[in-house]
């Protein structure tokens, strides 16, 4: 049952469904995916060469055949600062269409709940901290992830809207920074954790420094992505609201701190070369959790065994994931 700005009167149950993970491939998806396997639904995916989310035509044709009665969408394009400076308009053109395709279909189709996820770097760059779901659209965005950002937002404000107009129980969760295996170590497009992890393990085997971009300075809030599949699967069960939700761990630690602990656990010896010529970023970027904790939720991952894990991953997948690209 939907309820107009509340949660449903009743748990959602999964068992038995047909739950559809669009982007299962990507780390989200694939942890959402292995998630799911322990509540009893029924998996479905789809891979990239036989479906491409951005063509309309294509999405509803696959979601007609298929039926999907819960849709968690995961896919997106995404990128570390670097690849969002440089390939802006993919980064909105492409979002933009996964999204509108994928929710239009949901609806068209009587999906019978969809889960948005959108990001932390939604809110603006400046936003007093801890960031809670009011923030959103109460001034400028961090212009180093701008054009990904204003896709974001569109997606969950598309989700609400439907559910406004069409009574469609389609939610929306905004998860902090997010690590794990099967993350992205292409230092081109990868995010901070597996590109510190990345040069820490090259530095490693030189014998040299590990190069941390910018000051240090910058505080960050990093959720492991099991964690992250959990609390989706919690959600889909017990939230229902207009209101997008916060997905975090609510506490952070800045950049430099955490170059350190990644260098101990690769073993770099020659410490840290700081970039202060490269962008910093947001100063700040914590998320108040303090809805969903009321919920019944919260992290379960300590930071530095969640990276000694995603290290070890790569470590063992070198070869393959440092080709991989956004």
């Amino acid at each position: 049952m939907v309820t107009e700005g509340g949660s449903s009167t009743a748990p959602f149950d999964l068992a038995g469904r047909r739950v559809w993970v669009a982007g299962h491939r990507g780390m989200v998806g694939s942890a959402v995916a292995r998630r799911l396997t322990e509540t009893g639904c029924q998996i479905q995916t789809v891979n990239h060469a036989e479906l491409d989310l951005r063509d309309q035509a294509g999405v509803n044709d696959w979601m007609a055949f298929h039926r999907p009665e819960v849709v968690v969408l995961a896919a997106a394009r995404v990128g570390g600062i670097q690849a969002n400076a440089t390939r802006p308009a993919d980064f909105l053109y492409d979002n933009l269409a996964i999204q509108t395709n994928v929710i239009h279909a949901a609806y068209r189709l009587g999906v019978r709940k969809l889960l948005f996820l959108g990001s932390s770097c939604i809110y603006p760059g400046r936003a007093p901290q801890p960031m809670g779901e009011d923030a959103l659209l109460t001034g400028p965005l961090e212009p180093t992830n701008e054009a990904y950002a204003i896709a974001k937002i569109a997606g969950l404000k598309m989700a609400a809207a439907y559910r406004r107009q069409y009574g469609c129980d389609f939610i929306s969760a905004m998860p902090t920074n997010l690590y794990g295996p099967g993350d992205n170590f292409d230092l081109e497009a990868s995010h901070v954790i597996p590109a510190l992890m990345r040069k820490a393990y090259e530095a490693h085997a030189s014998g040299g420094s590990l190069e941390v971009w910018g000051t240090g300075t910058p505080r960050r809030e990093f959720l492991h992505v099991d964690d992250l599949a959990d609390a989706c699967v919690f959600l889909l069960a017990h939230y229902s609201a207009d209101e997008p939700i916060n997905v975090g761990t609510g506490e952070d630690i800045a950049i430099g701190e955490l170059a350190r602990m990644i260098a101990e656990i690769a073993g770099v010896e020659a410490g840290l070369s700081f970039r202060s010529d490269k962008p910093d970023g947001s100063p700040r970027k914590l998320l108040d959790v303090g809805r969903l904790t009321a919920l019944g939720w919260r992290a379960k991952t300590p930071l530095r065994d969640g990276l000694a894990e995603t290290y070890r991953w790569f470590e063992t997948h070198y070869d393959s994931a440092r080709l991989r690209v956004g």
